[in-house]
């Protein structure tokens, strides 16, 4: 299977505009030759990605202050985009932003990192699920009636997780993906970086690499970041980014924490585990899952994003 290398660098092609994002919020971010861009779809490791960085950044086991005010996720609706960029203009620490946008509707800067996270679908559907039940009704009203909202709704958590997934798997949020509803395309996110993996200040970590070995999946990050391994540091800042430690320390490490997003902040770090979904979907749904990353993706990334293992 022969996957065409672009040529040219990306380009914006669509605008992502819901109740929950609007990727021209980066139309004003300003770069800075360091910055670390972290991207993912959803519940792939972003929060554990944001307290690696974190840890390399700062060269300790936890941020100094909660994430909320180091790590902004850029393109959601949360408060005026001009606080946010505010917010990261004052930082003096090398800074480490997430996004949830493809590579498709986002500003790409030639000077800057991006650590892309993959994960298996079916195990991010399961985390999905808990992280919607999860959040407060009102914030998602607000995020709905919000003045001027463009783009779709971000509907209630419904009670069916079967029907869900169905509709997850079979609609899409804009008119170029047909999955990912009421909110964007896990298959079509992984596309959009993979066919620029070649770049070199771009990098793909697993999260069952991450869960395999993160001593070693984090020093390849730390050296991709440019960061000296500090040998007699290093083993409180691998006991800094545990499942348990991260969860113990949610209402510094969460998103939204400072927020008041979630009806249980710890929650937030619900199980860190895979293959939850056996005995909860069906037969049928997960051989359509596998199916369709086949056909979206192509037997290589869909591969990838199922078992992992490094990229040449």
């Amino acid at each position: 299977e022969i996957t065409m290398t672009p040529n040219k660098d990306p380009e914006i092609k669509h605008y992502y505009r819901s109740a929950l994002i609007d990727s021209q919020r980066w139309d004003n971010f300003k770069p800075r030759e360091d910055d670390i861009v972290i991207t993912t779809s959803y519940k792939t490791g972003t929060t554990w990605m944001q307290g690696i960085c974190a840890s390399l950044v700062f060269q300790a086991p936890e941020p100094p202050v909660p994430q909320d005010q180091l790590s902004p996720w850029l393109d959601a609706n949360f408060g005026p985009i001009e606080d946010v960029l505010a917010q990261l203009e004052v930082l003096q620490n090398r800074r480490y932003i997430k996004t949830h946008l493809p590579l498709d509707g986002l500003r790409f800067f030639k000077e800057i990192k991006y650590i892309f996270v993959g994960r298996d679908g079916k195990d991010v559907w399961m985390s999905l699920w808990n992280h919607w039940h999860n959040m407060r009704s009102e914030v998602i009203e607000n995020l709905n009636n919000a003045p001027g909202r463009e783009g779709p709704p971000l509907v209630h958590p419904p009670e069916d997780i079967g029907l869900a997934f169905d509709e997850w798997l079979t609609r899409g949020s804009f008119p170029w993906e047909n999955n990912g509803y009421p909110w964007f395309s896990h298959l079509h996110h992984a596309k959009t970086w993979w066919e620029y993996r070649h770049l070199p200040n771009i990098l793909n970590v697993h999260y069952d690499d991450l869960q395999k070995d993160t001593d070693s999946e984090m020093r390849r990050i730390s050296a991709f970041l440019d960061i000296p391994v500090n040998e007699e540091l290093w083993p409180t800042l691998l006991a800094g980014v545990s499942f348990d430690s991260m969860k113990s320390n949610a209402s510094k490490m969460a998103p939204g924490a400072t927020e008041g997003i979630w009806k249980d902040t710890s929650n937030f770090f619900h199980k860190g585990t895979n293959k939850r979904w056996q005995g909860v979907l069906m037969d049928k749904q997960i051989a359509a899952y596998n199916s369709l990353a086949q056909a979206e993706l192509g037997s290589e990334l869909a591969n990838w994003l199922e078992f992992g293992g490094h990229i040449d």
